[in-house]
């Protein structure tokens, strides 16, 4: 069942039942059809059926936005960002895939040699709830800008703005609903030509197996514990505000969010004072109201999970400098968190903590820091603040992650490409490379 409830008041806001795959089958079918006569438009009518999409959205912005805080509980003006950016990115891709698209010619022995760039069919994407708009978008419009048609499945707990979404593509844009329960998920990956998935490592790991098994082309976008590394020249006031922001916005569920701060110990005892004022000044309440700055959390079972995450560290040594207890009243809010001494019996060293929740590392030296960094399964991104940007560079090379910055908290970027190593998955989103993602590329050879 596909169940939308308002995340601050409770209220069912949409229903509807998995369908059979019988009917998957058949509109998977129109979808194949559609998929081909889109991808004959050629790329420069495709990027202008995109960029009419993108004017339709934006005429949509506020009441997408507000569907978004509804049903995932983030704060209001974070849900605009969200459309925002979803806005900027179809733009984006309108305006360069023409280009990044064109064959190449290629001098070789041969009178004529291409490399071209052809779409794989059908890509069938598993999605999280998290970003219901941006991380649909995210995948499907460079996939769709290629000449894919995309079926998409979205997370059960926000089908109202999904299907919105859904609704909103027309225009002859081979991008539909799969709204298929698990046990068809696996038959609709060997239907379809190529898979993408954002969410946990667990359930990547048994669909990336299953695309696997039937040589399907996958991109996986998995969790993330991303480090936030404090040298002790850094800016401390400007790294306190940051790495605030950057933990709890969006009620620190996002993966590329700051998770793990790593602070030097000669910087400990000036920074955890800077940081610990700084999260008092979060406000819990309506995430629809301008003044709250922390959201709820998107579901009582995620809650539970972060609280015991903390409860545990702390039976094994962490201390808590703040929050860590499940306030009573409506929402499953929690309060902003704050682990010191956490150490390697904690879970939260090895698991990923998807919530408002920011474990502090304490790191001997510098070169110690970097190691911590990178003893965690996760390998999404990482930040270092410091005033030696040329040292910075040196450690940056050292982290193993998709992404290093350098006095800026982690986030993504529609010109860079955005995406993991080890359990945070692989292949890339965003910029040139998202778009070669799901493309058959194809040389040609005349003589």
């Amino acid at each position: 069942m596909f169940h939308s409830v308002n995340v601050f008041t409770g209220e069912t806001l949409y229903r509807r039942p998995a369908q059979d795959y019988a009917e998957f089958e058949r509109q998977l079918a129109d979808l194949k059809m559609r998929g081909r006569a889109f991808a004959q438009l050629g790329v420069t009518e495709r990027a202008a059926r995109l960029r009419r999409f993108a004017g339709r959205l934006e005429a949509e912005k506020e009441r997408f936005a507000e569907m978004v805080c509804e049903e995932v509980g983030r704060c209001l003006h974070e849900c605009r960002a969200e459309i925002g950016k979803s806005i900027e990115l179809i733009r984006y891709y309108a305006r360069l895939a023409p280009e990044l698209l064109a064959h190449k010619t290629i001098a070789t022995q041969a009178s004529l040699s291409q490399v071209r760039f052809e779409p794989l069919g059908v890509v069938f994407a598993v999605m999280p709830w998290n970003y219901p708009v941006w991380q649909v978008l995210r995948f499907a419009v460079p996939a769709v800008c290629a000449g894919n048609a995309c079926a998409v499945k979205p997370a059960p707990s926000v089908a109202r703005v999904s299907q919105a979404l859904f609704d909103l593509v027309s225009d002859g844009i081979p991008l539909a609903g799969a709204w298929l329960d698990e046990a068809d998920t696996f038959k609709a990956i060997k239907d379809t030509d190529a898979m993408a998935f954002t969410g946990s490592t667990h359930t990547g790991r048994i669909l990336a197996a299953h695309a696997g098994a039937n040589l399907k082309k996958t991109v996986l976008e998995l969790g993330g514990s991303n480090a936030f590394i404090v040298m002790p020249d850094a800016d401390l006031e400007r790294a306190a505000a940051e790495a605030r922001y950057s933990r709890f916005r969006d009620a620190g569920q996002s993966c590329n969010a700051a998770k793990r701060i790593i602070v030097t110990e000669a910087a400990a005892d000036r920074f955890i004072p800077l940081f610990l004022a700084e999260c008092a000044k979060l406000k819990m309440g309506d995430p629809k109201h301008p003044d709250t700055t922390l959201a709820p959390l998107h579901r009582e079972d995620l809650r539970n999970r972060v609280h015991g995450q903390v409860e545990d560290a702390v039976s094994n040594g962490a201390v808590c400098l703040a929050g860590g207890k499940v306030p009573q009243g409506p929402g499953w809010f929690y309060p902003a968190t704050v682990l010191d001494r956490v150490n390697p019996a904690c879970r939260v060293w090895h698991e990923e903590v998807f919530g408002p929740a920011a474990l502090i590392l304490r790191a001997a030296n510098e070169e110690h820091a970097i190691a911590l960094a990178n003893d965690s399964p996760f390998g999404l991104g990482a930040c270092i603040y410091t005033a030696d940007t040329e040292r910075a560079w040196r450690f940056a090379e050292k982290i193993q992650a998709g992404s290093v910055f350098i006095n800026r908290h982690t986030s993504s970027d529609l010109r860079l490409p955005f995406g993991g190593v080890k359990d945070s998955g692989y292949g890339r989103e965003l910029s040139e490379f998202g778009l070669y993602e799901f493309v058959n590329v194809k040389t040609y050879w005349q003589k």
